[in-house]
């Protein structure tokens, strides 16, 4: 069976064409963790970000919440570039392709700490972007290539979890900078951590990997023509835009319990980031026993009851942590289910499909700032959560949709290898 794929592409398939032979035990026992660090490294911008606003705006002389679209113009360059350039870039040697996209990304984020106006940091903050897009897809691609079949789900999920760490370490840890030295030392923080992931790539994963027959952009997006996939990554899109609203402007939701301390505020940052990261984990084994739809209706539903309650607990600290216990556990908690649900619509088209919702979820992302810089200049920083949880429902409306469509119209069973390969990317 053939799987169409930006995230992973089988080189022991007889429908692959590879290229190259398999690298050495060696380069598969370091090189995959490397890239896990590089990922760890390249996702930290996209979430740091949120954690340096107020120092950012101050600095340049803009609002809040005109700072918070260099979170969305970030996520929105990967979002459209990902796929563009996963594609353009198939036949290319993945560790050349891996190297420019971290070097791409290293100056988007020099040029960033060095930025004299906003505008300049908006520009370098694209730049930085398409590198982040080209070099998560082509990571996965080259940790699976690296390891055997039985070992794809396990790279793949090395490579998830650097995503997870620069969420729950990376964005700390530059928050807590940011508050000490200024929003520029944050930047020079990420950049330091692009070198040693640049560093580590070279050395670390082999010349030659095993590539795969490219495929073409348009059979890569053929199951957007499938309503109940449609309805799927809809929820997705707005029900990570009701996640990412609090956590974008995080900073001003929750000033008057931090009082304006970084470190406070990175204590905040890091728990959301380690209760975020045990949801996921425990929805997916949630998924595999009940199903996807029903983990997803229950995320989204605890979501909306903790973004009711939120406004009150953003007045001190001790509350506020208690919320960011209660709204992480169930605000990443739906990654692992909707990947489920995708593989279970057509198994073939599985990797595709979770590509395809990868990219939606930049497009959230992206929609978080935006959507929240409204809010703030429609009612005030108190009104995100509320706002979150209007679009929550709707997420849920569209999570019941794509379930109704799905009964419609039967689904074929998943293979459950697939299964658990996917579920590992989760």
């Amino acid at each position: 069976m053939k799987i169409y794929d930006w995230t992973v592409m089988d080189s022991d398939s007889p429908d692959t064409d590879v290229k190259d032979a398999a690298p050495a035990p060696h380069a598969t026992r370091w090189g995959v963790p490397m890239l896990g660090f590089a990922t760890f490294a390249v996702g930290t911008d996209e979430f740091v970000l949120a954690g340096v606003l107020p120092e950012l705006g101050r600095d340049l002389g803009v609002s809040v919440t005109t700072a918070g679209q260099v979170v969305t113009v970030f996520a929105l360059t990967c979002a459209v570039f990902a796929p563009v350039l996963a594609t353009a870039t198939a036949r290319r040697a993945r560790r050349g392709v891996l190297l420019f996209a971290i070097v791409v990304y290293l100056v988007g984020n020099v040029a960033t700490a060095l930025a004299p106006t906003f505008a300049t940091v908006l520009a370098a903050q694209m730049v930085a972007a398409v590198g982040a897009g080209l070099f998560v897809p082509t990571a996965a691609v080259t940790a699976a290539a690296l390891v055997p079949p039985g070992r794809k789900g396990r790279a793949l999920a090395t490579v998830a979890i650097g995503f997870t760490a620069a969420t729950a370490l990376g964005a700390p840890i530059g928050t807590a900078l940011g508050g000490y030295l200024g929003w520029r030392a944050t930047m020079w923080f990420v950049a330091a951590l692009a070198v040693l992931g640049l560093i580590g790539v070279r050395l670390l994963v082999p010349a030659r990997v095993p590539t795969p027959a490219p495929e073409g952009l348009r059979r890569r997006l053929a199951p957007l023509k499938d309503r109940r996939v449609l309805a799927i990554l809809a929820t997705t899109l707005i029900g990570f835009t009701a996640v990412y609203i609090p956590y974008t402007y995080i900073a001003v939701v929750f000033e008057p319990a931090t009082g304006g301390s970084g470190d406070r505020l990175a204590v905040l940052m890091f728990t959301l980031g380690v209760i975020g990261t045990l949801g996921n984990f425990g929805a997916g084994s949630l998924a595999d026993r009940f199903g996807g739809r029903i983990v997803v209706a229950v995320a989204l539903l605890w979501m909306v009851g903790s973004l009711v309650v939120f406004p009150i607990t953003t007045g001190a600290f001790g509350p506020a942590l208690v919320m960011i216990v209660v709204y992480g556990a169930a605000a990443f908690a739906i990654t692992t289910p909707q990947q489920h649900r995708l593989i279970t619509l057509d198994p073939e088209s599985a990797s595709v499909l979770i590509a395809l919702n990868a990219a939606i979820l930049y497009l959230a992302i992206s929609l978080s700032g935006a959507v929240g810089a409204l809010g703030i200049a429609w009612a005030g920083a108190n009104s995100l959560p509320l706002i979150a949880a209007v679009l929550a429902v709707v997420a849920l409306i569209t999570s019941e949709l794509g379930h109704h469509l799905s009964r419609k119209q039967p689904t074929r069973a998943a293979d459950p290898a697939e299964t658990a390969h996917i579920s590992a990317q989760g």
